[in-house]
């Protein structure tokens, strides 16, 4: 594709954009190892918001959203409750108060405020810093794909060359050099840079998404969608099977749905809520999104950073989302029929950009998809070095160093992860795949230990040590045992196999040090079963109040989760022009977000739930 001089100069202005505020941010971030990551937990809560849901706005995420979107229709809004994306409903209504109220670094760091300093609470913290680092592995391959995949359709050089007679594809020579900018704008910006690229970021992909939803809007009709898809696409609600049969419409459709394994929708989204739950209340992975948390002012800061990032991305996102999906449904379908069984659906979001975009918004629209992308892997790149740097390095090798060279060590760390994750990418299938493996299996291992950690008072260090080493291990091979599997269905084994881990290290171990666990309630004051310590924290406090607030917390999670629902589907209706549901979503919306302002915002005073 060539695209127009005015575009390149957009996409290039940007990249140069980027580059700059890491530099010149540089200096203020470099200071020690809370300025680097968590910009001394003095930037405003709706920043870290908006900068948080920019990096939720990533760009292999978005191509596999049109594609199923694309394929299931309105069903394909309960698809993403495969990582379960509600798990952010959770953490706004009260995780985020709990994890805030620690004052650390990291999520590893946290861990040993929970287990303390002994030898399973080492055991733990290490495991813990173990897991967030596989995980960034993973999620940088799977950024690796989607970049070089959406670069090559719109870029017209061809970036393949050969490195020590290993032969590098045009794909992958994309995605090696967006990888590289990006990294080296955070490596020297740190969370300073993140957040303010971020902030920008959300503003060119809200524009873009805004011109995406207008054209979309303006060139189909409600009839043209209907008459290009099988009866049922345009239905978000279902039975136990999917019943959609793309026969005659698109037929290599019915292959696609047959192997991403969603035929049996209904059990599906029982599978999705079973696992949803247990990966909700375990808590935001050791990542970008539990740094954000960390870096807010205060518990209730924290709290708001949350909801702001669910209401301001998913409705702007859904808007591209729906119609880029409805152009290519209406438009591109003949193209996709002369492909015949070769169809690549993740191509849908690129030709699509490619086909219906007009000369300058096309360089907006691109520079804000690479700003998605560049503003995720920028996340995980900014979060998991304070895990090595941290928790590892300054904790067990080098704990009286220089800030200086903390930081200079965290710029080697995030060079060595990136090119061991981009090394991972080359060898991952697609992003169906990657996306199946990260959400199903691999956080189907970190379930269990983080749950109970919460809930539980006499879960120790070796139960959380043993459980997470047994999630890893099933996560990295119950799925080779079962390859004709989709890997949600595995979910209960590697549930179980992780469960057995807690059980066993905890029951085969004393509990840990007393101390340790009443000034973790006291300072976090989870719900759970923590009586025999409440019972102790009393004796010595009797005005001390424990926090009975489950019920009134599972309530607002039921009611965020329909109010993101909501946010989801009400862009979906507006583009395919189904009035009727339109209004219904909104109504719901209405009284949802007044509810939530009744029973969780309002008591968000300076308490956070005492």
């Amino acid at each position: 594709m060539n695209l127009h001089p005015l575009d390149i100069f957009i996409v290039l202005l940007y990249l140069i954009a980027t580059i700059f505020i890491g530099f010149w941010i540089s200096k203020k971030a470099s200071k020690g190892l809370s300025s680097y990551f968590l910009g001394d937990n003095e930037i405003k809560w709706y920043y870290l918001g908006l900068s948080n849901a920019s990096g939720m706005f990533d760009i292999s995420g978005t191509m596999w959203t049109v594609t199923i979107l694309f394929v299931y229709g309105l069903k394909s809004a309960w698809i993403p409750w495969l990582w379960p994306v509600w798990n952010q409903v959770f953490i706004m209504v009260f995780l985020a108060i709990w994890l805030r109220r620690s004052n650390v670094m990291t999520g590893a760091q946290w861990i040993t405020t929970r287990f303390g300093d002994d030898r399973g609470g080492r055991l733990s913290h290490i495991i813990v810093t173990v897991f967030a680092i596989i995980s960034v592995f993973g999620f940088i391959a799977y950024f690796f794909v989607g970049i070089g995949k959406f670069a090559t359709i719109f870029f017209p050089w061809d970036l393949s060359f050969s490195l020590a007679g290993l032969a590098i594809t045009s794909e992958q020579g994309y995605a090696l050099l967006i990888i590289g900018i990006t990294t080296l704008y955070v490596i020297k910006g740190g969370m300073y840079s993140v957040v303010i690229t971020e902030v920008l970021q959300f503003v060119i992909m809200t524009i873009s998404c805004i011109v995406i939803g207008y054209i979309a809007f303006t060139q189909v009709t409600g009839e043209q969608v209907l008459n290009a898809v099988p009866a049922g696409w345009d239905e978000l609600f279902f039975s136990w099977e999917l019943g959609l049969d793309w026969t005659g419409y698109l037929d290599s459709v019915n292959e696609k749905i047959d192997s991403d394994g969603f035929e049996l929708i209904g059990y599906l989204v029982m599978m999705m809520i079973f696992k949803g739950i247990f990966a909700s209340l375990a808590g935001p992975v050791p990542s970008y999104d539990m740094q954000r948390v960390l870096s807010t002012r205060s518990p209730a800061e924290a709290a708001k950073m949350a909801g702001l990032t669910i209401l301001v991305l998913f409705f702007p996102r859904y808007l591209m989302i729906a119609g880029f999906a409805v152009l290519s449904l209406v438009h591109l379908m003949p193209e996709f029929q002369a492909m015949g069984a070769a169809v690549d659906f993740e191509l849908v979001l690129p030709l699509a950009i490619e086909r219906f975009v007009p000369i300058g918004f096309k360089g907006l629209l691109l520079a804000g998809l690479l700003a998605a992308f560049m503003g995720t892997f920028a996340a995980f790149i900014n979060a998991a070095p304070a895990y090595i740097v941290n928790d590892l390095y300054k904790k067990y090798f080098k704990p009286n160093a220089s800030d200086r060279r903390y930081v200079r060590m965290s710029y080697i760390s995030s060079l060595v992860l990136v090119i061991i994750g981009v090394i991972g990418g080359f060898f991952a299938e697609s992003i169906n795949s990657l996306t199946l493996w990260i959400t199903s299996a691999l956080f189907g291992g970190y379930a269990a230990a983080n749950v109970l950690k919460w809930i539980w008072w006499r879960f120790n260090g070796y139960g959380y040590f043993f459980g997470m080493l047994g999630g890893l291990i099933a996560s990295t091979f119950v799925p080779g045992l079962f390859p004709e599997t989709s890997a949600i269905y595995l979910f209960p084994v590697i549930l179980g196999v992780s469960l057995l881990g807690c059980f066993l290290g905890t029951f085969l171990t004393p509990s840990d040090n007393e101390e340790v666990l009443k000034t973790f309630y006291r300072d976090t004051r989870p719900w759970g079963f923590w009586k025999p310590i409440i019972n102790k924290i009393k004796a010595e406090d009797p005005s001390f109040q424990a926090n009975n607030n489950f019920s009134r917390d599972m309530l607002n999670v039921l009611i965020g989760i329909i109010w993101q629902m909501t946010l989801v589907v009400m862009p979906i209706y507006l583009i395919i022009k189904s009035n009727t549901n339109l209004a219904i979503s909104f109504v719901i919306f209405l009284v949802t977000t007044w509810l939530l302002k009744k029973l969780w915002y309002d008591k968000l005073d300076g308490q956070c739930y005492p």
